[in-house]
């Protein structure tokens, strides 16, 4: 399989993704402005998961991009990724229309731990069949920005069980750590290609 139809298979599922999630947010009751605030729990959750998705698309399309061949590996781990995205809709609608409670949260936070977790195992099989010395192993380097990551959806969804609000917060950290697309993938494929072209 191409490294371009993988991404296709992803993009596709991914886009799915998000118009299951904008589906769970139900038109409410009543012609007033007012009636509105029924449904800001449930736009609140789904702006955040919306921005996480995003995410995760813009930083597996550079994670695809550094790879030279697509391995089965590489295939399962992609379907693992998937798969714990694909239940994004499903913790998205559940925190936002029970209004940010502990065990939704809780659940909210185990996804997006789970996903990253599957992220990085994906990185690290493509790493395994590109080599030590591939444009990916050099860009990410130790990455710390996943394994920090990582710790903090820990510790969220620990603190969900007392104060949803602070892990709330937590996500929306982890997430603006994330918002910047990671460059460095894209600045190593640049020192590459310009190497490439000196006679």
């Amino acid at each position: 399989m191409s490294k371009a139809r993988l991404e296709a298979f992803s993009d596709a599922v991914i886009a799915i993704i998000i118009t299951i999630m904008v589906l769970e947010m139900k038109v409410p009751r009543g012609d007033r402005v007012g009636d509105l605030a029924q449904v800001v729990p449930t736009f609140l959750s789904y702006i955040l998961s919306f921005v996480y998705v995003g995410i995760y698309w813009n930083n597996h399309h550079h994670l695809l991009h550094a790879c030279n061949t697509v391995t089965g590996g590489m295939l399962w781990a992609n379907l693992h990724l998937l798969f714990w995205l694909s239940l994004f809709p499903f913790a998205t609608g559940w925190m936002g229309q029970n209004h940010f409670a502990s065990a939704p949260t809780v659940l909210y936070g185990m996804v997006l731990l789970m996903a990253a977790m599957a992220y990085y195992v994906l990185e690290q099989t493509i790493i395994r069949a590109q080599g030590q010395n591939s444009i990916l192993k050099q860009a990410v380097g130790r990455d710390w920005k996943a394994k920090v990551s990582l710790v903090l959806y820990i510790v969220a969804i620990v603190v969900a069980l007392r104060s949803p609000r602070i892990a709330d917060a937590v996500f929306v950290a982890v997430a603006v750590l994330w918002f910047i697309p990671d460059r460095r993938i894209e600045k190593r494929l640049a020192l590459q290609r310009s190497l490439a072209m000196r006679p």
